[in-house]
């Protein structure tokens, strides 16, 4: 009878592995990189989708104090991970993710609305190489910082209409309050050489972006030789927010 129990027990075992979904482990984790005057929280729809299809998600938490510095960290969190890893950057987050050096277990970058810069470029410089951004005017009077440095964050009122657009407007009320502010030295450091030259890449933007205009985003994936490119009507700046599907459809697409 033991020895029937115990055949019957390894079969249901068998039939149960046979027919569940593909796991988390067998697929590469997705490490999502937010960017200035934003948080992981901006990620939420799409880390919903990941998952759901049995992604592993990890949203680094990104310092927007210096570009070296800030990659420094999100190195130390792709690191962390056993197993491949794909690496998704929003706006400034893009500049974050194209200096990450040291980690071997990167198999693809995803820049979303993102900079993709070449060395010594900076952020402010990519955003105003064609014309189109509006989010200087929008900025609210810098906030002193005890090291001498600048905190910049975009005024609440004004966040909507230029970050946000096409986000419901109570939800963008939530964002513009919990916005995380960048110093102004970052946005204007140089760039290091960026691991877009030998990591394959993709590019989703928002053809509505008031921060990075669609311009730039369009030269900037064309440079890196994207695997794909997807330009979405009528999208804002956190379009990862406001059309989740589309954006993680195309890490998925980077993922496999």
């Amino acid at each position: 009878m033991n020895h029937l129990f115990r055949r019957c027990a390894a079969a249901a075992a068998l039939a149960g592995v046979l027919a569940a979904p593909a796991h988390a482990a067998d697929k590469p984790t997705i490490v999502l990189v937010h960017g200035a005057f934003a948080d992981s929280s901006s990620w939420d729809g799409v880390t919903a989708k990941l998952e759901k299809d049995g992604y592993t998600v990890i949203g680094a938490a990104n310092p927007l104090r210096s570009v070296k510095g800030d990659a420094a960290a999100v190195a130390a969190v792709v690191k962390s991970v056993s197993g491949p890893v794909v690496l998704v950057g929003h706006s400034y987050g893009g500049s974050v993710i194209s200096a990450v050096s040291g980690a071997g277990n990167i198999k693809a970058l995803v820049y979303v609305a993102a900079f993709a810069p070449e060395a010594g470029e900076t952020a402010v410089g990519l955003s105003g190489k064609f014309p189109g951004s509006t989010l200087g005017p929008t900025l609210a009077p810098p906030v002193a910082l005890a090291d001498g440095g600048k905190d910049l964050y975009i005024q609440q009122a004004k966040f909507h209409d230029q970050f946000a657009a096409d986000v419901p407007e109570a939800k963008a009320r939530l964002m513009a309050a919990g916005q995380r502010p960048i110093t102004d030295a970052a946005l204007n450091e140089a760039s290091p050489a960026p691991i877009w030259k030998t990591i394959p890449s993709w590019f989703v933007y928002g053809k509505a972006d008031k921060n990075i205009p669609a311009a730039a985003l369009e030269f900037m994936a064309k440079r890196a030789n994207a695997k794909k490119t997807v330009a979405i009507d009528g999208a804002s700046h956190v379009v990862m927010t406001s059309h989740p599907a589309e954006v993680a459809k195309l890490i998925e697409e980077a993922a496999k």
